[in-house]
């Protein structure tokens, strides 16, 4: 086993009896159902050194929640990142968000213009993957009693930093076992854990992007370009 899965796996064992309160009412663990996807995942695209390392937040319920890959929209999985479809639909669901695996036809947002941009870019995912890799910093999702997503920030203190401490000790094994040059956290959330993790070095470097969340005006306004110029001005691309 390599050490990615080895750490994909220490979070998922780190994670699978946290129990959360109020306002969480349901959690999804796409690392449990999906796990043969994002093992398939990690076994193609992680073999290291990586040049770049892209982390995201956690789980959108369009994306990784429906396929276990970080940003996961289900037409990019299926189609340029080629992976199989082997999610393993769980009972507990929440009536709202269903998990319907390979098989949503609901579009993540944030997942397609991602990795729309990496496909323009480089081509094939082989080519992309290469130099780059891109991980989510939380593996869990986190659903209101309406259904309403609550990012891990959201999250009351004392349920938020044990948490917190499982999420970075695997993120310092993935960038230990990567060695990459630059790490780039995909919006403030992200981008603030990965200087709490790496601290004041010189390697690697660290970056922010836009987030591509069609919340954000700005994304909104041509994410593509803007996070392109970004990567660009800080030399990364």
């Amino acid at each position: 086993m390599s050490s990615l899965l080895k750490a994909s796996e220490v979070l998922r064992h780190q994670t699978a009896s946290r129990i959360f309160g109020h306002p969480v009412a349901w959690v999804y663990r796409p690392l449990d159902y999906a796990g043969s996807v994002h093992q398939a995942y990690v076994e193609r695209f992680g073999q290291g050194p990586k040049r770049v390392v892209f982390v995201g937040m956690n789980p959108g319920p369009f994306g990784m929640v429906q396929t276990g890959i970080p940003f996961g929209e289900v037409a990019a999985v299926r189609d340029w990142l080629r992976l199989p479809d082997v999610v393993r639909i769980p009972e507990a669901q929440h009536p709202k968000r269903p998990i319907e695996g390979f098989g949503c036809r609901r579009s993540e947002v944030s997942g397609r213009r991602l990795w729309n941009l990496f496909a323009a870019r480089f081509g094939e995912a082989d080519a992309f993957f290469k130099d780059h890799y891109v991980l989510n910093y939380c593996p869990l999702a986190f659903l209101s009693e309406s259904g309403a997503n609550i990012t891990p920030d959201h999250l009351p203190v004392v349920e938020r930093e044990p948490l917190e401490a499982a999420c970075d000790r695997h993120l310092r094994a993935v960038i230990e076992a990567l060695h990459p040059e630059w790490v780039i956290g995909i919006g403030g959330f992200a981008a603030e854990r990965v200087r709490r993790v790496v601290g004041d070095t010189e390697c690697p470097r660290i970056g922010q992007v836009l987030h591509p969340s069609p919340a954000s005006p700005a994304a909104n306004r041509g994410w593509a370009e803007a996070a392109t110029r970004q990567l660009e001005t800080l030399g990364v691309w």
